[in-house]
């Protein structure tokens, strides 16, 4: 009954309150307007990542009735970080300006070195021939979860271009990660699957083609900030060889699409974090595909991608 009350309730709050932000959005011009890149129509509310932040955390604070660890309490403040930088950025925005890109990555990587420190790392993996467990050094462990949350949280956000893109992604992620959970029976890692699964689910209903609110940056940031913690919290604790490529499989599409525009900008020379075009849903757009296409497509081939590691943790485990 636990879980089934994390989604539905996760789903009501966003669902309910998001009419309201987007009035208030409104009311105080906090909206994306259209530009050469973004091609939208009229002004669109930038607020979604609030309502989602909400959700999501009514439901780990209230739903999952462990103790009130500091684990929790960091991942809180972590995560409240990554929402008020991403409202900065967004308020930008909504004036027609971009927020400088160098405080934008200090408080990244300042909540990924929070969670870290909380307890929630990349502690090591079993050898797959041997069965013994390696335990990587203090400093290893440090490097690879503080670029797994920053890079995954880069990445959800980098694909939120399209309408229904990256809650879509974020969705079959979060439902792929969640049945992880339960094979790997890791209690915690289900409601706080279940609580990304009803929050997306509840901003889709008003983001889907065309979009009634935007995510922004703070929505898109904060997902994937949740999504790279439930991956090392869950998952990854479990260090099976099988169960570390979870996480990578849910999340092929924008982990291995961003690491192609980084190489890609890297050799035209632009600045990494120059936004342009370069992504595959724009690429998708360019060769003819309608945007609702574009996003069906790599929802598709993502939801293959997280069916397949499924069966193969089944089969391995």
């Amino acid at each position: 009954m636990r879980y089934i009350l994390s989604f539905i309730l996760a789903f009501s709050i966003v669902y309910f309150s998001v009419p309201i932000l987007v009035k208030l959005s409104h009311k105080y011009s906090f909206t994306d307007k259209p530009t050469k890149r973004k091609q939208h129509r009229g002004e669109i509310p930038l607020c979604g990542g609030i309502a989602m932040f909400i959700g999501f955390f009514v439901v780990y604070f209230f739903v999952n009735t462990y103790s009130l660890d500091i684990e929790k309490v960091w991942i809180f403040f972590g995560s409240l970080l990554i929402l008020l930088i991403g409202l900065v950025d967004d308020f930008y925005k909504t004036r027609g300006k971009e927020f400088p890109i160098y405080p934008r990555l200090i408080i990244q990587l300042l909540a990924a070195i929070l969670v870290f420190n909380s307890g929630v790392a990349f502690r090591g993996f079993s050898n797959p021939f041997s069965g013994e467990y390696i335990q990587l050094s203090y400093v290893v462990q440090f490097i690879l979860t503080v670029t797994w949350i920053f890079g995954v949280t880069t990445v959800i956000n980098w694909s939120d271009g399209m309408d229904g893109l990256a809650g879509g992604l974020t969705l079959i992620s979060s439902i792929t990660f969640a049945g992880a959970a339960i094979i790997l029976n890791q209690s915690e890692s289900i409601i706080m699957s279940l609580g990304v699964s009803g929050v997306t689910l509840g901003f889709l209903m008003y983001n889907k083609y065309p979009a009634k609110i935007f995510m922004g940056d703070s929505g898109a940031n904060f997902l994937g900030f949740i999504l790279s913690i439930i991956a090392l919290d869950g998952a990854f604790k479990q260090a099976t060889l099988m169960s570390l490529f979870i996480p990578i499989l849910a999340l092929a599409i924008p982990i291995f699409d961003n690491i192609f525009v980084i190489i890609k900008r890297f050799l035209d020379g632009k600045p990494v974090y120059q936004a342009d075009r370069s992504q595959i849903h724009y690429r998708l757009e360019a060769k003819g595909f309608t945007p609702k296409q574009v996003v069906t497509y790599i929802n598709m081939v993502s939801l293959a991608f997280s069916i397949v590691s499924i069966v193969l943790l089944l089969i391995k485990h």
